[in-house]
């Protein structure tokens, strides 16, 4: 068997058609008769023809490739979002390369220079920013980004999010019905917009009641950082009777500590609510009240937005937040006299 790659123009003579029909059948959108279509892949199939998506990039400056760059990956949420994105744009006829990035600045830009090695036609970044520079040297690219469950103060990008400030004024909201008084909060990374939001609107709404955070810890969105956020914030000599974490992985770590290391109970000594609303919060072993963010409007919304300004450079972008789902379940309970 030959090794040599089969060409657009043997598929051409196969099918006793142009070369420039074989093109137009392996471009999404392209205008071709389903006769012509049909010839043309029946040709394909008998010579085992793959087109080009690289060289055809060049041509056309259209690689047809979105980049997407996430981290965190460890939390639950993120599998799940990378699987919906990808999806969705390929149903738009898009291939996805998924890059791996930590959630730091620097290492996000040294993933973002090889992405556009790859003449990408837009990116999505999930759960990372990027710096005002690279931001600048996309723009002038015509290359759009879109920030996915991230906002950054920028105009050159999109960004799709929950809106965070209400849900954590819907939490706040939830242990001031159920009574609580004495309430801590466990925080992400301290410079993620999510994590800011969702401080600023759960401390917003219990100031509005009269009353104060009694307790604070960093959990940097990170397990095993959040287990040891537990350990302070719950050993301490005015141990708070709620406690809102700032993402549902975290709040599996701070359940397992309060449950299998300090032996108190949930919700009768503690009770607990996360953000995310991922599988793993609905099951009984956790059982979790949670924010529920609404992915699949926030999917569409991206690739929606992804789209129209790969289509047309003169779109503003937008900076889009959805209201999410307060879901309430068996870890949250009126406190203990």
């Amino acid at each position: 068997m030959s090794n040599e790659r089969v060409t657009s123009l043997q598929v051409a003579r196969q099918a006793g058609v142009s070369q420039s029909a074989v093109s137009r059948v392996f471009t999404p959108g392209a205008s071709v008769s389903e006769a012509t279509r049909d010839k043309v892949l029946r040709a394909a199939n008998q010579l085992g023809y793959r087109p080009n998506v690289l060289a055809r990039a060049m041509i056309t400056g259209k690689s047809r490739i979105i980049g997407l760059v996430v981290a965190y990956l460890e939390n639950q949420f993120y599998p799940e979002a990378v699987e919906k994105l990808s999806v969705a744009l390929q149903e738009q006829g898009y291939h996805v390369l998924v890059f791996m990035a930590a959630a730091t600045v620097g290492d996000v830009e040294l993933v973002m220079r090889e992405i556009l090695d790859y003449q990408v036609d837009g990116i999505v970044l999930a759960s990372v920013s990027m710096s005002s520079h690279l931001a600048a040297r996309c723009d002038d690219a015509g290359i759009p980004v879109v920030l996915f469950n991230r906002a950054q103060d920028d105009k050159r990008l999109c960004s799709v999010t929950t809106d965070n400030y209400l849900g954590g004024r819907a939490i706040a909201q939830h242990f001031i019905e159920l009574g609580h008084a004495n309430i801590g909060y466990i925080a992400g990374f301290e410079e993620a917009s999510t994590q800011i939001d969702r401080e600023r609107g759960f401390v917003d709404e219990l100031q509005e009641a009269g009353i104060a955070l009694s307790a604070r810890e960093v959990g940097g969105f990170e397990y095993a950082v959040a287990r040891a956020a537990a350990f302070e914030m719950f050993t301490g000599p005015k141990r708070p009777t709620a406690a809102l974490v700032a993402n549902d992985h975290m709040a599996f770590a701070v359940m397992d500590v309060l449950r299998f290391k300090l032996g108190l109970t949930i919700p009768g000594d503690v009770s607990i609510a996360g953000f995310d609303d991922v599988p793993i919060a609905g099951w009984p072993a956790y059982d979790l009240t949670t924010y529920r963010q609404p992915i699949n409007r926030m999917v569409a919304r991206t690739v929606q937005s992804l789209l129209a300004r790969i289509a047309d450079a003169t779109v503003a972008p937008q900076h889009v937040e959805i209201e999410g789902k307060l879901i309430v379940r068996g870890s949250t309970a009126t406190p203990k006299d």
